[in-house]
């Protein structure tokens, strides 16, 4: 197995925080890449890199983009909740150029998922990899949908994707949920790797989280498939911020946090499950 992809690699959202983060370390690696991004890229390009201005919903520019690329790292799109109105054009149809992109290619798809389209568990629970979409807002509604896209085009068309469910990739862990939750850039770095350089990876699902002693609630995922295992962990910062908590019961029930409480209008607790059932 080659440590250098074979053609080069799209990455969308290359001017967010996490696609500059990407950008450094795979470029670091001498890969090839294709950077794109709604706004202009603000740092110097990696050796071999180049830079073009799209919007995803410019499917036309996303098909020449993805010319020649074997694999689509999709960071790009709206990244945290907004109104439905926000979220469906980037996330919605951007998602969809970005795939035909891939099947026109043949290109496999790395896709950032996220905790929030399962963010209505609760932190009492494990669940794995195959467990059913509770999204806790738009943005999470999108990623769920942008999972069942992957599976789509699997199925039908053939398309490999690797759909990575990021937990809270930060520089740091800034309070007591992201003890459980937080995934370190370099981890992320080295799953993305692995992602792009693992021989067959079909349709799979990656808890995008780093070796945290408070992560029970994730397992059963293609991490092992993949070669991947986290190196970092939050439990340094253990002692600092395991007070840190927002005392509201909707935001420290759930998996997904804060995003449970925008615009939550329950006047009681939600059930536990789906048909209404309680913890009484």
């Amino acid at each position: 197995m080659t440590d250098t992809p074979a053609k080069p690699v799209l990455l969308t959202g290359a001017s967010g925080a996490l696609g500059r983060m990407l950008a450094r370390s795979l470029g670091a690696l001498g890969w090839k890449l294709v950077l794109t991004d709604i706004a202009p890229f603000p740092d110097p390009l990696p050796d071999g890199a180049t830079f073009t201005r799209a919007d995803l919903q410019d499917g036309v520019a996303i098909l020449r983009l993805a010319e020649g690329c074997g694999t689509i790292v999709h960071m790009g799109g709206v990244s945290v909740e907004r109104p439905f109105e926000e979220v469906i054009g980037p996330n919605i149809r951007g998602l969809y150029h970005v795939y035909e992109a891939a099947r026109r290619e043949k290109a496999r798809m790395i896709f950032a998922s996220s905790n929030h389209s399962i963010g209505f568990y609760e932190r009492t629970e494990s669940i794995g990899a195959d467990t059913q979409f509770l999204p806790d807002g738009y943005y999470g509604l999108s990623k769920a949908y942008g999972e069942l896209m992957g599976r789509m085009y699997w199925f039908k068309h053939g398309v490999e994707s690797v759909n990575i469910r990021i937990g809270s990739a930060t520089p740091e862990p800034v309070n007591a949920r992201m003890l459980a939750s937080w995934m370190s850039y370099p981890d992320l770095a080295r799953l993305i790797e692995r992602c792009v350089l693992t021989p067959k990876v079909g349709c799979s699902v990656a808890w995008g989280v780093s070796a945290n002693a408070r992560m029970t609630w994730w397992r059963d995922d293609a991490r092992d498939a993949l070669g991947w295992a986290p190196q970092d962990s939050a439990d340094p910062f253990t002692a600092q911020l395991a007070g840190v908590v927002s005392g509201d019961p909707v935001e420290e029930r759930y998996m997904g946090g804060a995003y449970c409480s925008i615009g939550y209008s329950r006047d009681q607790p939600a059930p536990r499950g789906l048909f209404g059932e309680t913890d009484d």
